[in-house]
């Protein structure tokens, strides 16, 4: 049953703070990306309300844990950062609310309806959107020679590009960048990744640089690895490499090419008190309207998932500079870009993942 929350009720919850939990706990990424949200979206919601918020940066186990604690009938987050596919997964096991977006969701400032606002974004019924965010690879620009990686396959030659590279120790990404880098075409590549042998064509394709991967679990260890020159390139998201480049001026740069789209924003698990559940349903109703998504926009590059906060996105707070050009959606940076199937991997990933672990393990 969809749960429906009308624009009167939302009016006197804010109107009956009493009525909500006063302390919330936040699941995210951490590093920059969270801090991103702590600047857009906590600090001036516990200012507005007085709520304390507690941040949890487990977002790269949310479905494991969201499990667990389902399990145990013992839900002790708020709310929860995810991508857009183990939204999906949550939201078909039960384990996410459903939200009706033109009830429960801010309308845009000309009036314009949440639905129409986010449009294709709202890939789920549990799905808030938040984010246009790009999977991609930064290099060292003063390890790589007079000739700069321009092409995803360049990750796998290590002739031309001797040295370590950093990849994401999960079967997403990856597997499609090998199939691209083995000859597949883009437009192929879930049909035969959705075969055993097209699998094994993966692994197989990924075994040729295996040696020389560092194989990283929080988006914040690329950057890292780069700024320490232990990696000559790696993968991560698009804003943890702004970061690294522009804020902390490291030797870095981006590679577009091949950049895998993907979405990323809020889900609230179920079983929540109701106390609790009204208090996530006022943050998510704050933090996801028009001007907030923008905001957030001013602290890392990420695209804002409503139509109607792209027009707000102006400079860095801090740095003064431009960021639309920084955006994985900038036209000179989405000239190759690979869009990442939301439907396949909810539907394979558990058992493509087990079998790249069993890999991973030899």
């Amino acid at each position: 049953m969809k749960i429906k929350l009308t624009a009167l009720a939302v009016a006197g919850a804010l109107m009956a703070p009493a009525a909500m939990a006063q302390e919330m706990t936040i699941v995210s990424w951490g590093g920059a990306y969270s801090k991103s949200q702590l600047k857009a979206y906590h600090e001036p919601y516990s200012e507005k309300t007085g709520v304390t918020i507690i941040n949890d940066d487990s977002s790269n186990e949310a479905v494991a844990k969201l499990r667990a604690m389902n399990e145990a009938g013992n839900i002790t987050w708020d709310v929860v950062d995810v991508v857009a596919s183990d939204a999906i997964r949550l939201c078909d096991e039960g384990l996410a609310m459903e939200i009706d977006a033109d009830t429960q969701l801010a309308p845009a400032p000309d009036g314009t309806s949440a639905s129409e606002d986010f449009g294709d974004m709202l890939v789920s019924e549990c799905f808030i959107p938040q984010i246009v965010y790009s999977t991609t690879f930064g290099y060292r620009t003063d390890l790589v020679g007079d000739t700069p990686p321009d092409d995803i396959c360049d990750v796998f030659d290590t002739t031309a590009y001797p040295g370590k590279r950093s990849l994401e120790k999960r079967p997403i990404n990856n597997m499609e960048w090998a199939l691209l880098c083995d000859g597949v075409a883009k437009e192929d590549v879930y049909d035969v990744l959705a075969t055993p042998e097209g699998q094994d064509q993966a692994l197989a394709k990924l075994d040729t640089i295996k040696d020389d991967v560092i194989w990283w679990s929080a988006g914040a260890d690329t950057p890292q690895l780069l700024a320490d020159g232990e990696v000559i390139m790696g993968s991560t998201y698009n804003g943890r490499l702004f970061s690294v480049i522009e804020e902390q001026k490291q030797p870095v740069a981006m590679l577009w090419d091949a950049q895998v789209f993907d979405l990323d924003g809020w889900i609230i698990p179920a079983g929540l008190s109701e106390e609790r559940k009204q208090r996530a349903l006022d943050y998510i109703y704050f933090a996801t309207d028009t001007q907030r998504l923008a905001d957030q926009a001013k602290y890392i590059s990420y695209g804002p998932a409503r139509a109607s906060s792209a027009p707000l996105v102006g400079k860095h707070a801090d740095l003064g500079i431009d960021m639309a050009p920084h955006m994985p959606t900038d036209p000179n940076n989405a000239k190759n870009t690979f869009l990442y199937n939301y439907e396949f991997w909810a539907d394979y990933r558990d058992d493509i993942n087990a079998k790249f672990q069993a890999w991973l393990a030899k």
